[in-house]
This record gives structure tokens, sequence and C-alpha cells, in this order.
């Protein structure tokens, strides 16, 4: 139910008399939800990272928490560089902190192996339920971009290994050199949609990005699709689901 059509059911007879009143009219306008003409995706709400972990586990059956580890590494060093203005890009960064996790767990990897799992990266296949999705904002004319910290090469890769390249524009951190959460990160895509930002919704797969992106001021969905916990941020309303008919669900209205 629309939050319009729940004042008109909520006050019975009385709230339908009460429209009349200019002051309602305007108090009902203000609680519509801004009409969805983009939507700025994170990489993972698209793109399953399952395989990653996977490769992980092959590579590294003795070390069950190095996947974990791994990942947790590349976002720290993500925020560390943004905030020391040390930018390189996310491919660089994931070999950093690969690097950095091999140590850590005192385990040796070989050449092909540390290959194997740099380009694991560009092989990753969208969601199953990724194309319906978009064949829905399709129809719906919504424009639709990558906003992301992975390089466009990486972005376009794996788009190509679900044929829906021509389906986005390309917003990589790497042209304002700032990782999310800053805000020249989510920026891009107000400028780069030319849009006001509550006309943008976000779709975050992470619960940090999903806080960033709420503060920022986009319409925040979270496809929370391997149940993490939520941040204890202080953000606002955020839309939440496992799949991704979380967001076309929210984009209807």
């Amino acid at each position: 139910m629309k939050r319009r059509d729940f004042l008109l059911t909520a006050g019975g007879g009385a709230l339908i008399l009460a429209t009349a009143s200019p002051f309602m009219r305007l108090a009902m306008a203000m609680t519509e939800k801004p009409v969805i003409k983009a939507i700025a995706f994170d990489a993972f709400p698209v793109f399953d990272p399952r395989p990653i972990f996977a490769l992980v586990k092959s590579i590294f059956p003795e070390h069950e928490n190095f996947a974990k580890a791994w990942f947790s590494k590349i976002f720290s060093y993500t925020w560390l560089r943004t905030n020391g203005r040390k930018y390189i890009d996310f491919y660089s960064v994931i070999g950093q902190a690969l690097d950095y996790t091999v140590e850590q767990h005192k385990v040796s990897m070989s050449a092909q192996q540390r290959k194997e799992l740099m380009s694991v990266w560009f092989t990753l296949k969208p969601w199953p339920d990724v194309a319906a999705a978009l064949d829905q904002f399709e129809k719906q004319n919504i424009k639709l971009a990558f906003l992301s910290n992975f390089t466009e090469e990486m972005l376009r890769a794996n788009a190509r290994n679900g044929n829906i390249e021509e389906k986005f524009q390309y917003f990589s951190t790497d042209q304002v050199l700032a990782y999310k959460p800053d805000p020249k990160a989510y920026q891009m895509g107000v400028e780069r949609f030319n849009l006001p930002k509550e006309n943008i919704a976000f779709c975050a797969f992470a619960a940090w990005d999903a806080a960033g992106a709420n503060w920022f001021g986009y319409p925040t969905v979270w496809v929370n699709r391997l149940g993490q916990q939520t941040e204890n941020l202080d953000q606002g309303v955020i839309v939440t689901g496992k799949e991704i008919d979380a967001l076309t669900h929210f984009v209807q209205g």
C-alpha cells in the first residue's frame, strides 16, 4: 500500500472530508515518495560474488576465515586511502589486500594461484533474478548505472558475462579518486544522471554502503543477499530485502 493510500484509509470518513482543506492536500503531497527516474547500483547486488569465496576455499581449505579477512582488508584499505588521499584503483587494492591476508594467515600462495584469485573478479555473472528486473526497469524508462568501487574495466567485463553491458552507464570511483562512502563518490550519480538525488534510488549490497548512500540522501534499497547485520550508524530509513524484488517493488511505489 502506498503512503497516500494509507492516509486515505487510516482515518476513515473524517479524513475524506478533511481532504477538501488545502493544508491537508499539501500534507498528503509531502508524504508521496519521489518518482524514481534512475538507479545507481553497487556491483554486488547485480554480480554474484560467491565464486570468489568458492575459489578461496579451494585454494586455502584449511583457512575458512581467509575470504572474510581478505574482504575486510580490501575495504579498510579503500577507506584508509580515501582518508589519506592516496587513491589507487580497486583492482590494485584487491591485490595489496590479498598479499596482506596471505602473510596474516601464514600460508603459501603460488604465482598461478594469485593470478586465479585476481582474475576471478572479472568472471562474475549476474544473480538469477537480475535479468527480469533490468527488463522491467527498461520498460519503465529508468536510467541505470553502476556506482561502484570497481574499475570500469571490471564492471564492463562482468556485465559482458551476463549480456547486460549495454544496459548500464559506468560510474567508477576512479573518476573522482575517492571510494565510497565519501560523498564525492555518491555525487557522481547526481551529476552524471543530471537528476536530484531524491529521484535516484541507490541499490546497495553491503550494510556500510547502504548507510553511506542513505547519509548522502539517496532513497536507498539494501539487497542483503548474504544476510549481513545492519550497521549501527544512525542511518535513516533503508528499504531492505534479500532479493532484487525489494528494489523493483520500491521503484513501483
